[in-house]
């Protein structure tokens, strides 16, 4: 695997996770890391002042324990707002700024944030440039997510690209689909390529990343610097080392022990517990504990039982339970294949 730097920073290894809002806290980003990933960005953290003491934002930007470098995204319309919530989160412990340009949900995109600024370009250029000035007094490296454009009649990508590097941006992401996709479809990576040919800087392919092969493919592909993993890794978290092995050695390594799974996700549901508390704890553990469990024997029932309790420890139990029934019938998960892979990714973007 090739070492990535983002400034003065050289990550681990080139296998990134996406920042997704309400999946990539940090219990998440530990457990992504500690499997493999070379790096994790936050949750898409707001540029409004009046939200930046919100419960929902101090979550987001709990770094506590987590190994460096400290990622925040960022997103907002207006240039002066983010350069103040860029050194808002610098002096609370952020390493890396990155700047959103890739959300397509409606209540980003509605107020022109996320990956709408694509249509307006001298805005999306004047908000890089003001949020690189604003990092530099700190040393502190501003990286950009987009995505291929707005529509297909319309991808700028690569314009943008060349923009955002000239203004400072020392990485880009591009997720291989337009806004109007949303996660419909199959990503593409011309785009991405022509990106890559475009800049000097890294630039990481995003989108559809759902096996160790895809991973090897896209990076012969588009030339990509790395590969960002992100719905993959919801509920397969090991996915960064299957994918480390696969590029160093060409072989594949054995499925997850049932009994290593098991204490993977009893430890991140702990670590989850801690930063919600019981009461939002027990209820956004659940489409974790969903993932984890949707491919494999009596997972739909696990599911829907989860789904009826309000008591973090009974959920807690619950699973212990049902992974030392699974144990029973067997030693390792099963393989996934990549067409369960692609499908499990489809199922959750419906």
């Amino acid at each position: 695997m090739t070492a990535l730097r983002i400034g003065q920073y050289t990550l681990a290894n080139n296998l990134l996770v996406a920042p997704m809002a309400g999946v990539t806290d940090r219990p998440f980003r530990q457990l992504c890391k500690a499997l493999g990933a070379g790096y994790a960005v936050s949750e898409m953290v707001t540029s409004r002042k009046d939200l930046w003491n919100s419960l929902k934002t101090s979550r987001r930007a709990n770094h506590e324990g987590e190994p460096g470098p400290i990622a925040v995204q960022i997103a907002g319309t207006d240039a002066e707002m983010m350069a103040e919530a860029a050194v808002y989160n610098i002096e609370r412990g952020a390493q890396i700024i990155d700047i959103n340009m890739g959300c397509p949900a409606k209540k980003v995109c509605n107020k022109w944030a996320g990956s709408a600024l694509m249509q307006n370009e001298p805005l999306a250029v004047e908000i890089a440039q003001a949020v690189v000035e604003a990092a530099r007094p700190f040393e502190v490296p501003v990286t950009l997510k987009m995505r291929t454009g707005w529509c297909a009649s319309h991808k700028n990508a690569e314009v943008l690209a060349r923009q955002f590097e000239d203004v400072g941006i020392q990485m880009l992401t591009v997720h291989g689909r337009t806004r109007e996709q949303g996660y419909k479809g199959f990503a593409e990576y011309d785009t991405i390529a022509a990106v890559k040919q475009a800049v000097r800087v890294p630039v990481v392919a995003n989108g559809d990343i759902t096996s160790p092969e895809k991973a090897r493919d896209v990076l012969a592909y588009t030339g990509a610097d790395a590969v960002m993993v992100g719905r993959a890794a919801q509920g397969r978290p090991w996915i960064f080392r299957e994918i480390g092995h696969f590029l160093a050695t060409g072989t594949h390594m054995a499925p997850p022990l049932v009994a290593e799974v098991r204490r993977l996700l009893l430890e991140h549901l702990h670590d989850h517990y801690r930063l919600y508390g019981e009461l939002t704890g027990v209820r956004s553990a659940r489409k974790h504990i969903a993932w984890y469990v949707r491919q494999l024997p009596g997972g739909e029932e696990l599911r829907q039982h989860i789904n009826t309790i309000d008591d973090c420890q009974v959920q807690w139990q619950a699973v212990a339970d049902y992974f030392d029934r699974l144990g029973q019938q067997m030693e390792r998960l099963p393989r996934m294949a990549q067409a369960d892979a692609e499908q499990a990714i489809e199922e959750l973007a419906a």
